[in-house]
């Protein structure tokens, strides 16, 4: 089974299960990770045939150039327990995507589930959407849950609908929580949630830049033309990468702590983000 990608995602195409001319045409057009979606862009009478298409698809141990997640339908639902013992040993799965999760215990089944699958080879990456005021309250006991998770996010749509929201300002906070929940648990920031107008390029932008202010690191899409949008809002600019090459050329012959020529202070911490953003600039195509 392959291991999630290295280094994380920028871009996390989703993709309806239940049109494998999409899926393939996704697996080709640039995103770092293909979702196929099994929950909200399925119809309820296409449920099977988008499973099986998927387990056809993932049978093989190389689907396509990049890693291929699934989401799964609600884990308090009749088809996910189904769907996971079927997806979770096929050798193409990098990784499943779990939404509405509200706790520990939502992370705990899925993973019994996955473990067992007749023929399981090692469990599969999981990964937690976030979607209620409840599971935000959860975020770092979800994060920190099973040793098989290894990414969380926010699911904003459903979210929003829940809280009543009105204006932006009212996700400030959940979106922080998540973040922070993420980063305390060791694993990597989290992506950003989708931008549903996906005619909205200049809005996505601005939401993206607002997104990597707060911590995110990417975004799931749910259209190609976003790709280039997210991925150039989240790659580091060339002022961003001279300061970091600054940084890591005069810590090279001085590990303590030190003032550049300009009067900035590095330290350990500021050495560690100067690497972060080596690593995204090392990502250009």
């Amino acid at each position: 089974m392959p291991a999630d990608p290295d280094p994380t995602p920028l871009t996390w195409l989703y993709v309806p299960g239940d049109r494998p001319d999409r899926v393939a045409r996704a697996l080709g057009c640039g995103a770092d990770a293909v979702v196929i979606d099994l929950e909200d862009a399925v119809a309820p009478d296409r449920k099977e045939h988008a499973l099986r298409a998927t387990a056809e698809l993932l049978s093989d141990p190389a689907p396509g150039p990049v890693p291929v997640h699934v989401r799964v339908n609600a884990l308090n639902g009749p088809l996910a327990g189904t769907e996971i013992r079927t997806l979770a040993p096929l050798p193409g799965l990098a990784g499943l995507r779990l939404p509405k999760v509200h706790g520990p215990q939502d992370i705990h089944r899925a993973a019994d589930w996955a473990t067992a699958a007749p023929g399981l080879p090692a469990l599969p990456s999981l990964h937690a959407l976030i979607e209620s005021a409840l599971g935000v309250e959860h975020a770092f006991a979800i994060a920190t849950a099973h040793p098989a998770v290894r990414g969380i996010a926010l699911g904003e749509a459903d979210l929003r609908a829940e809280l009543g929201l009105r204006d932006e300002a009212g996700l400030a906070w959940p979106r922080g929580r998540t973040v922070n929940a993420a980063r305390a648990a060791g694993l990597a920031p989290p992506p950003q949630s989708v931008h549903p107008d996906v005619r909205d390029l200049d809005g996505l932008a601005r939401s993206c830049a607002h997104g990597r202010d707060l911590g995110f690191l990417g975004r799931a899409a749910i259209h190609p033309r976003q790709l280039p949008v997210i991925e150039a809002a989240y790659l580091p600019v060339a002022e961003e990468i001279e300061a970091a090459e600054e940084i890591m050329k005069a810590t090279a012959t001085d590990a303590g702590a030190q003032a550049l020529p300009d009067g900035r202070f590095v330290d350990a911490a500021v050495v560690a983000g100067a690497q972060r953003v080596l690593a995204l600039a090392h990502r250009r195509r």
